[in-house]
């Protein structure tokens, strides 16, 4: 609001003097009507520069406040950055410890592998000796399998005519295992075969079977391992089949 300047007349005093009744005007009203123009135009001002200051000092508290809060924030992420960082070097420590260990592993599986590889090279020359002696045993195998099965085939004809006047006949069965089977024992039905199989896989022989059972075995057996006589306890046994035939008519 611009406010109006109050231009005063130049006074003349001589023309005053002059008057009948000399008065000068003043001009109260006007002084006033300025006083009051001035006195409005500096409240004006003082509000507004009240206004302003308050205006800047609340923009500087919301500043202030912001840069507050901004720097509690930072502050907050800086801490959670340092523990992040306390628990990555923890993890690194570990990743390096975990690696030194694996580093030692690698390096006792190489001495490892190194050392069995120095066996197999070892296995394999041993395989390959332990297979020319096999193959040398094969070869002597066979050749006495040969020896035997022509050395058989000239005492087959014989075994079979043994076996027809002693009506007996003698087989290896399983492992260490006799096979001895009886003819012409009961005269009711002379084809009936008996028979027993002797155990010879220990010092003492065995008995597992025979058939029929035979009450008298037990006495046979102990003879036999006393005397080691194989070709008596035959005798023995066959015998033994015929009183029990000649017995259970």
């Amino acid at each position: 609001m611009t406010s109006k300047v109050l231009r005063v007349p130049k006074l003349d005093l001589n023309a005053v003097l002059a008057q009948q009744n000399p008065q000068i005007d003043l001009r109260l009203d006007a002084y006033e009507a300025s006083t009051r123009n001035f006195l409005t135009a500096v409240s004006n001002y003082t509000q507004r520069a009240v206004a302003e200051i308050t205006h800047r000092k609340n923009a500087y508290a919301a500043e202030k406040k912001r840069l507050a809060e901004k720097t509690q924030q930072i502050e907050g992420e800086t801490n959670q950055c340092k523990v992040k960082e306390i628990e990555l070097i923890a993890v690194l420590d570990r990743e390096q410890e975990e690696k030194k260990e694996a580093e030692a592993s690698v390096a006792a599986f190489r001495r490892q592998l190194g050392s069995i590889k120095d066996k197999c090279a070892s296995l394999d020359v041993e395989i390959e000796q332990n297979r020319i002696v096999a193959a040398n045993l094969m070869r002597e195998r066979r050749r006495e399998q040969s020896i035997l099965a022509e050395h058989a085939s000239r005492t087959h004809p014989e075994l079979t005519a043994c076996e027809a006047v002693l009506k007996c006949a003698i087989e290896g069965i399983d492992k260490d295992k006799i096979l001895i089977r009886f003819t012409h024992v009961d005269p009711v039905d002379l084809n009936r075969e008996f028979s027993i199989v002797i155990d010879v896989s220990a010092r003492l022989y065995k008995v597992p079977t025979t058939t029929p059972f035979l009450p008298t075995l037990p006495i046979l057996l102990d003879e036999l391992n006393e005397s080691r006589d194989v070709y008596a306890f035959i005798r023995q046994v066959r015998q033994a089949f015929c009183d029990l035939v000649e017995h259970g008519r």
